[in-house]
């Protein structure tokens, strides 16, 4: 998995406290078919491309995981020749041909959300079901007498989708020709059309970034139902982030590390001065409609601890008298004590030294983005793609 730990170097993704529920809820609803460890917006044909090339050489079930793989391998070496070396957003650049989670793995699920993709399941799935998709569409030969024409089966990869360059994969690289970008915009557009994402591609500027994507600079030109969701996430992304801070403030204070004791206690202090900042805007936070949007994801489930947990925390975070004192407050610390153990029993670090040990001194500290780090170079890339070459 060296892939993904090097895409993880950043030690804010990991979710120490259980909250990755309610993260992935307004991911999924502000951009839809992103993950964490997805890297350029080339990827969503890259995948297919090498997908479509295997079927149309029939390559069977047995063989087409072995197949894909060599390609998805040799595609790491390309990207890198045909950038000059630099490594950034090539997948498997450490692992090489030890790569472990493929391209077409954590492309995926994105692939059927943009309805790219158009079967259903998991990857192995799909891989033990080619041999049968290869007899219904190519029968046996009929006679001369039989005219019914053979069953119709839907194909596994979205009709319009462009043609690879001749060149592709040896001479691949991350820059979208236009008609490729114009063709992911419309993929978006189509199939997740109330996101934040399909406004972005169609209506965003290439030259505008921010560090969060409620600090946009076209913030107000957002539908009215993004910019709600927005709101709540920013004010769960700001709370939650003492919860955070409080804990490594814990296992600095647990492992007697003066310096780091100082540093977390000087990020709680600028986290409840930031807090009592917007004490407007969170005084008045409508805590129903939050659990309401994020409720809204079918796919999502908030088990009842961590409901109970969040609520708790933020009945603590939301008042001024404690957030400015909440390193020594004893029911906070309780709290984020008794979270860490539901979760990790016998291995919570503050309960465990030998697991305390291997704290590196960062656990979580990142504030929640909702994968806007990695939509925010998706979208740059089809917009950029959108004024190049239909070459």
């Amino acid at each position: 998995m060296l892939d993904v730990v090097d895409l993880f170097k950043e030690q804010g993704t990991r979710d120490e406290l259980g909250i990755g529920a309610i993260r992935d809820a307004f991911a999924d609803l502000l951009f839809p078919g992103t993950g964490t460890v997805q890297t350029r917006a080339r990827y969503f044909l890259f995948v297919p491309w090498i997908y479509r090339d295997l079927e149309q050489r029939q390559v069977p079930s047995a063989k087409i995981a072995s197949e894909a793989r060599k390609v998805e391998v040799a595609l790491i070496e390309a990207l890198v020749r045909s950038h000059r070396g630099s490594r950034e957003g090539v997948i498997g650049v450490e692992a090489r041909a030890a790569l472990r989670r493929l391209p077409s793995n954590i492309y995926w699920l994105g692939l059927a959300t943009w309805k790219i993709r158009l079967t259903h399941g998991s990857q192995e799935q799909f891989h033990r079901a080619l041999d049968r998709y290869y007899r219904i569409v190519t029968p046996p030969r009929r006679r001369a007498e039989e005219t019914d024409a053979p069953a119709t089966i839907l194909p596994n990869w979205h009709t319009g989708l462009p043609d690879a360059p001749g060149s592709f994969p040896a001479k691949a690289n991350f820059t979208l020709r236009r008609s490729e970008a114009d063709y992911l915009r419309e993929r978006i557009m189509a199939s997740v059309p109330d996101s934040l994402l399909a406004f972005l591609v169609d209506q965003g500027r290439e030259e505008d970034a921010a560090d969060y994507p409620w600090l946009h600079p076209q913030w107000r030109q957002f539908p009215a139902a993004i910019r709600e969701q927005l709101e709540h996430g920013r004010n769960f992304s700001e709370a939650i982030h003492g919860a955070a801070l409080l804990y490594n403030f814990l296992l600095a204070e647990k492992s007697a590390k003066k310096e780091l004791m100082k540093i977390y206690q000087a990020d709680l202090k600028d986290w409840a001065e930031s807090m009592s900042a917007r004490a407007g805007e969170l005084t008045g936070w409508d805590r129903k409609r939050f659990w309401a949007i994020v409720s809204s994801n079918p796919n999502i489930r908030i088990s009842t601890p961590t409901h109970h947990f969040v609520t708790s925390w933020l009945d603590l975070a939301l008042s001024p008298a404690i957030a400015d004192h909440i390193k020594s407050h004893d029911p906070a610390r309780k709290l984020i004590q008794n979270r860490e153990e539901s979760l990790k029993g016998n291995l919570a670090r503050l309960n465990n030294r030998d697991a305390l040990r291997l704290w590196n001194g960062a656990a979580g500290t990142g504030r929640l983005d909702y994968r806007w780090r990695q939509a925010k170079t998706i979208v740059a890339d089809i917009l950029a793609g959108q004024k190049g070459s239909h070459a």
